[in-house]
Formats: structure tokens, sequence, C-alpha cells
């Protein structure tokens, strides 16, 4: 018997940070608002629609952002606030399916073929969840619809902002011909030109394309798969509770770190971030990792084991801080550009394990359990170690 076509639902907030700004300080609509790290070297997160006109977009260097909208309004992201509104969100999401891949703060797929037993249609639930949305946070989402992962988020990137689309199957190729190559999921720049220069610059060109031609741009593999890409098949199902592979924090200096115990500062402000992310999601880690970049763009990666899984942040930044003075020691003239901590090799915690001997002592344990109250009550940053504060005022 043949299997009944999969409904599947992709939210994605429009313009997501620069819309909560708005929300939270009305004032700002209808101006340019671009969410960004405001130093020298700080990168756009994201902007609303009125300053994409002004040709700014996510990842741009924050000067350049800065040359073609003097007169935009640059915001420091607020992580803890988006965190906030996401949560609201995603309690959305549950009403009506327990089957959730969450792809960030602000974009999820949803599996709702088994709801369908429960709402009249595909697009009644995407009518609920986007009404919800609208309801509890004030924000406009964009929903996709379809009967796979690919279609569903196309489906919400053809209709933004404020989308509501639902391609059904003998809709496809008339949504996927037109678009350019570049548009479909694993056709990446390099991948693109190959294609551009055996004339496949549309979807539709290469669903035409014979395999001589396809398999001389990209290879008889990836060729196999662009066509079925291409034909609106996808088989990937939507995973839920996916394990976490890395928890990391990072920062970029706008004037480069010649000092050691200013570097174990920002060190020991970016293992309190990991540590406080661990600790929230239950996990312990086994390996601490400690990204080094020099001036301009020499990168460096020094890693080593925990003596006992955890997620204490004086246990990680004892690992932490043991690479950090080797590499520092092992160059005539340190200086750091960047520096970041990444937590993994994660085990799930269980409470009714016997507490190992060597592990952190109960009371560095608890301080770092006041310390995450406090902050998920008043905000992060609100309490720090007395070592973070070297870092307070070069932000």
């Amino acid at each position: 018997m043949q299997q009944a076509p999969r409904a599947i639902i992709h939210v994605d907030m429009d313009a997501f940070y620069a819309f909560v700004e708005e929300l939270d300080d009305p004032s700002l609509v209808g101006k340019p608002v671009i969410v960004a790290g405001l130093g020298r070297r700080g990168v756009v997160s994201t902007c609303n629609y009125v300053a994409r006109k002004y040709g700014v977009r996510s990842a741009m260097p924050t000067a350049e952002a800065r040359r073609r909208c003097p007169d935009g309004i640059y915001i420091f992201p607020r992580h803890a606030r988006y965190a906030e509104i996401s949560e609201i969100v995603f309690s959305v999401f549950g009403e009506v399916t327990p089957m959730i891949e969450g792809l960030s703060l602000d974009e999820a797929f949803l599996d709702v073929t088994a709801s369908l037993r429960l709402f009249e249609s595909i697009e009644a639930i995407g009518r609920r969840v986007k009404d919800a949305i609208r309801a509890r946070t004030g924000l406009n989402a964009s929903v996709g619809m379809a009967h796979n992962k690919l279609l569903a988020k196309l489906a919400s990137e053809l209709s933004k902002p404020d989308g509501f689309l639902h391609i059904r199957p003998d809709e496809v190729q008339g949504y996927l011909d037109p678009l350019p190559i570049g548009r479909m999921w694993t056709v990446g720049k390099v991948a693109e030109e190959a294609l551009h220069k055996v004339g496949i610059r549309t979807i539709g060109d290469l669903t035409r394309a014979d395999a001589w031609r396809l398999n001389k741009a990209v290879g008889e593999r990836h060729a196999a798969q662009l066509r079925l890409l291409c034909r609106g098949e996808d088989r990937r199902a939507v995973v839920t509770d996916a394990p976490e592979v890395s928890i990391g924090s990072e920062w970029t200096f706008d004037i480069d770190v010649e000092a050691l115990p200013i570097a174990e500062a920002w060190l020991l402000r970016q293992c309190e971030r990991v540590g406080a992310r661990a600790r929230s999601r239950g996990v312990d880690a086994r390996t601490v990792s400690v990204k080094l970049r020099e001036p301009p763009f020499l990168t460096h990666s020094r890693q080593a084991q925990l003596p006992v899984p955890g997620n204490a942040t004086p246990d990680i930044y004892a690992v932490a801080r043991r690479l950090l003075q080797i590499w520092w020691n092992q160059h005539p003239r340190p200086r750091l550009r960047l520096l970041g901590v990444t937590l993994s090799g994660f085990d799930a915690r269980h409470g009714d394990e016997q507490q190992d001997m060597f592990a952190a002592p109960v009371s560095e344990k608890r301080s770092d359990g006041v310390q995450d109250r406090i902050n998920q009550r008043f905000g992060a940053g609100a309490l720090v170690r007395a070592g973070v504060l070297k870092t307070r005022g070069s932000e």
C-alpha cells in the first residue's frame, strides 16, 4: 500500500531580531534597524526590510553596513530577550505537533502528518500557528507548507515577508523551474559557477540537461542528487531532539589583545557562557576546545579532556586556561584577534549517578547554579565572576 504524503510546515520569523527591537521600541518602526556587533570588526546579525533597501544584509561587516546606511539605527544583539520570545514561538509549535525540528531561535520544521486527524487541513494548521504567533508575540511569521522539507522551506522563502504558501504536488515544477540554480539546496557558489559554464542557469535548465553536461559540471554523484532535488524530491525526515554536537562562544576584539591577564579574563567570560548553556541543556561535556586567532586571520585550535565529564565553569576554565597559557608561551609576541571556547563530547546527565570523588567541589557547582538563576531573572551578564570584570568597557 502506498504511503500517504507527509505534511511538513516550515516556519521562519521575519527579520526576527530586528522586529523584536521594533516590538519593544515602537519609535523604531519605519526606520532602518540593524542588529549587529558594534565594534570595528562587528558583523550584522539581521536587519529589517527598510534597511535591506539600502543593500544591508546579514553577515555583512558592520562597517560596510554603516557605509551603505549611515542613518540606520544600530543595536547590539539582546540574545536573552530573543530567547524569551523564541520560547513563546516554540510553545505554539508544541500545540499542533510534538514533531519539531528547531533550526535556530526563529526557525523550525514541523511534521504535522499525524495532526491532520485533529485539524481540517495543513493550511488550517499553518494558519493556526501563524495567527497564534502574531497574537502572543506581536510578530509576523512566514509559513511554508508542502509534502517535504525542501518544498516547505522554499514556500516560506518565496512568500516572505509575512508569508503563507502551500506548494502542492502538482505545482512543484511551476515553482521550481524558473528559479536560479543557486537557490537549490546543496548548490554553493562553486557548483553554481560550474553549472553556469555548461549553460545551466535555472532549475528548469537542470531538469532538462543531458547527463553528460551535468556530470561534467558537478560530478556523477552530485548530479544524481541534484536531479532528485530539482524534481522536488526530498526524503529527509523532521528530526526531533537532535543531539547537540557542540556548544561554543567566541569574541572578536576591536583592538588586538596583547596581555595574558586580559586574554584570561575574556576566556573566563566565554567559559561562563558555554557552561551556563550546557547546564541549561542538562548535558556534561568531555572535551574543551580553545580557538585562537592571530591577526589578520591565522587561526589555531587546541583541545583537551576534562578530568571528569561535566559542565561546571571552574572545571571548564581550568582546562581552557591551561591551553591558552601553553599557546601563549609558545609565541614570542602573542596577539589575539579572536578567542573562543567550545564544549563537545556530551553525555546526558543522570541525577542518580554516584558523585565522582574527583568532580568539582559541590560549593563550586552551587555557585554556578546561583549565577545561572540570577542571570536568567535579570539578564545575561547580570552576575559574573570577578575575573570577568577586566573585559567590561572593552566590548
